[in-house]
């Protein structure tokens, strides 16, 4: 038994290696291993410079002690695609007193690829900001050790108010009634933190502080690291007709905020429906009527008294396409981890997506399980939904639907094995996909099979795959579920 556990400890030591055909760190490099889920992981072996290192195919990828799925998650590639959207939203011609800020999208769960992990790696690059989704959400990425501000975007459920101000997070304003819940919550906390900094104790959150920001983005506290005021951002509903206040609730939104002394408004936004499309059609159009409508609103307020704070409507294709939408932020979702949207017209694509290079940040990747020999006419999977038309080599992954393969793909998709595009066979199961690897000579069990990223030179687009199956890139990232360990590559 005292052996037994010696050798899985052992075991447990060696290093991971990536696949042979991926883009692997050099020695130089430093690989942070996060594992979300699943077996537990250890540092990288280095590699010896100027050494082929050849490894049989069952050999390659990391030693998980757990099922062989995971995703290599590139922090390079992710400061890459952050440094060139800062670059391409602060043109050098343009006569600006402060550069414009940037607003990382790592709601999610970092769009799959580990929301706490990525928010700290972009604001080591330099992120202003962060947009979550919830309170959860921004407490994961406060818990990591990020310092700067944390939007929630779609703000705050009643009750869960005093957690956003000890966690300094920053709530958006949805609905005119939202404003007295967050104020009482704001007087309270304020009056527990004077009383905890009287007495010399800690008053919880951060620090014993909770912390908003003035019109010029700094930090604002009272006597005592007690706060003056819950800062926070009023989200308008400019045409999507999803969350945000109508313009005609502006004086209301006016009346509300005056009885609120314990709230500062430091930022206005909007959010876009459709600024990917880029036709001369009603849809197309919609983007410059919600710009209108925004600006209206945000001159109605500086006629009512009420400075805006920090302006910002561009989302990730908005960033691509439309400059006159960038205003004082933008907020980069998709685009941050390596893919820009679906511009319609599709002629459009190459152009704009050469002005904004960017590279994929995470490749989703499993083995190989089980390879069978299947006779023509026999079927494969649920329900027989394929039938071999020849005498095929069936092989099974280890990864289904319940790992981040889209169900869609059955019959539709393939994956990367040595080199080759295998189709993806019948349906796809929770658990194992079954691929077609009769034309990939050679493949063998315990071979790497990339689902989508990169691969050596290869490059297996996510949203390419995404449009292949009628959904949007963000869906498929998304997929990639919490018991896919995510490895961080620096």
């Amino acid at each position: 038994m005292e052996r037994a556990h010696s050798r899985a400890k052992s075991r447990a030591a060696k290093p991971p290696q990536l696949p042979a055909n991926s883009q692997a760190p050099s020695s130089s490099q430093n690989l942070e291993i996060a594992a979300l889920s699943g077996g537990p992981l250890s540092r990288p072996e280095p590699r010896r410079q100027g050494v082929p290192q050849p490894r049989p195919a069952a050999e390659s990828g990391p030693r998980l002690e757990s099922r062989p799925i995971w995703a290599e998650v590139y922090l390079s590639a992710l400061a890459e695609n952050f440094h060139a959207i800062r670059k391409f939203v602060n043109p050098p011609n343009e006569n600006r007193k402060t550069p414009r800020k940037i607003l990382c999208i790592v709601k999610g769960n970092g769009y799959g690829h580990g929301g706490p992990q990525v928010a700290k790696a972009l604001e080591k690059a330099g992120s202003d900001w962060f947009g979550v989704t919830c309170t959860e959400e921004g407490i994961a990425v406060r818990q990591a050790g990020v310092r700067k501000p944390i939007l929630v975007l779609t703000s705050f459920w009643p009750g869960e108010e005093s957690r956003l101000l000890e966690h300094n997070l920053t709530p958006v304003i949805h609905r005119c009634e939202q404003l007295e819940e967050l104020d009482h919550a704001a007087a309270l906390f304020h009056k527990r933190q004077a009383s905890f900094a009287r007495t010399g104790r800690s008053g919880g959150g951060r620090g014993g502080r909770s912390l908003d920001r003035s019109r010029n983005g700094k930090t604002r506290e009272s006597d005592h690291g007690a706060p003056r005021r819950a800062s926070f951002h009023l989200k308008m509903d400019t045409g999507m007709n999803r969350l945000g206040i109508a313009p005609g609730d502006i004086e209301r939104f006016a009346r509300h905020l005056a009885k609120c002394k314990h709230l500062e408004l430091s930022g206005v936004f909007t959010h876009f429906a459709s600024s990917e499309v880029l036709t001369h059609t009603r849809t197309g159009e919609q983007t410059r009527q919600q710009e209108e409508r925004f600006y209206a609103a945000i001159e109605q307020l500086r006629k009512l008294g009420i400075y805006p704070g920090i302006i910002h409507l561009a989302n990730s294709a908005a960033i691509a396409t439309r400059p006159e939408t960038w205003a004082d932020m933008v907020r980069p979702g998709a685009i941050l981890y390596g893919y820009h949207p679906g511009y319609d017209p599709i002629e459009r694509r190459p152009e704009i997506e050469a002005l904004l290079p960017l590279k994929p940040v995470m490749s989703l990747r499993t083995r190989i399980l089980s390879i069978r020999d299947v006779s023509a006419g026999a079927g494969v999977g649920y329900n027989e939904k394929f039938i071999a038309s020849r005498p095929s080599r069936i092989a099974v992954l280890a990864a289904g639907y319940g790992d981040g393969i889209h169900r869609s793909l059955g019959n539709k998709g393939t994956v990367l094995v040595r080199g080759v595009d295998a189709p993806i066979v019948g349906i796809v199961s929770m658990d194992v996909t079954m691929i077609d690897v009769t034309d990939v000579p050679g493949a063998s069990i315990g071979d790497v099979a990339t689902i989508y990223g990169t691969d050596g030179q290869n490059v297996r687009p996510a949203n390419v795959i995404a449009r292949s199956i009628g959904t949007v890139t963000s869906d498929l990232l998304c997929a990639v579920s919490q018991r896919v360990p995510r490895f961080y590559l620096q």
